[in-house]
């Protein structure tokens, strides 16, 4: 029911590019630190960089889980499931770090999102993962679901701020500069937003 692959590539890399949706999960080292979960939408904001490379785009948020876990340890896991048609779940299980503003790759990663406006939505990073081991599973228990449209209400919330008042924002959440468990998060002040 379930196969391995070598490469994102094919069938697997326009499953991946044609979903509305998909999760991540992180952990810190600590047996006893807090697992993290988070649903990513916005149709474009994720990317098959390479064969062995998926990228998206990490937003503004009110905290940075993610970001901690990957800095402390690069483990994550991906996964897109099929809510519409043939049943299938694919997961990649990999390396990852966040790519903040002032990374001399920012310019070249920000160009496989060119369906996105990224001023819209307080980008902070782009989550690079290397995969090491790309797998999918039937899906069978997944319900059908349909895929309406994006919500608009990110954009229209964080499409008002600059970089200073970002960075105020993110200065005044408890779990964004460092996380649930006391791991460094977001970099703050953060740097400005490239020109491109």
């Amino acid at each position: 029911m379930g196969k391995t692959y070598e490469r994102i590539e094919g069938r697997l890399r326009t499953f991946i590019e044609d979903q509305p949706l998909f999760f991540t999960a992180t952990a810190p080292l600590s047996g006893d630190g807090t697992i993290n979960l988070s649903p990513k939408g916005l149709r474009g904001s994720w990317a098959v960089v390479d064969a062995y490379t998926v990228a998206y785009l990490d937003f503004a948020g009110s905290n940075a889980e993610t970001i901690a876990h990957l800095r402390e340890n690069g483990r994550i896991t991906l996964m897109w499931c099929a809510f519409e048609g043939p049943p299938n779940i694919v997961r990649v299980h990999g390396r990852g770090e966040p790519v903040f503003r002032d990374d001399p790759r920012w310019g070249d990663l920000t160009g496989h999102f060119p369906d996105v406006d990224t001023s819209l939505h307080g980008l902070r990073a782009i989550i690079v993962v290397r995969a090491e081991l790309i797998r999918d599973t039937c899906g069978y228990a997944v319900p059908f679901m349909s895929y309406d449209a994006d919500r608009d209400l990110h954009g229209r919330r964080f499409a008002r701020e600059d970089d200073k008042s970002l960075s105020d924002y993110f200065a005044g959440k408890d779990h964004v500069a460092r996380s649930i468990d006391g791991l460094p998060g977001l970099p703050l002040p953060l740097p400005p937003t490239p020109t491109t």
